[in-house]
């Protein structure tokens, strides 16, 4: 469990509401930044799906 934590809490420092994610979408040009912004969130999203059921089935089923 505590491995799937930190696996999504590390992956998800690319989503918009992270420091990393903030500096990518300031620096998108104007017309690009929604898009930017939307990419980001959809991964940060995804990344808080799959990383704790891909850790789980890597390190508590096999």
């Amino acid at each position: 469990m505590v491995i799937a934590l930190a696996t999504a809490a590390t992956v998800v420092d690319a989503s918009p509401f992270s420091t990393n994610g903030a500096l990518v979408v300031a620096n998108t040009p104007e017309h690009q930044r929604d898009d930017a912004y939307r990419g980001l969130l959809r991964w940060g999203a995804g990344v808080c799906v799959l990383a704790p059921i891909s850790a789980w089935l890597i390190f508590v089923v096999i």
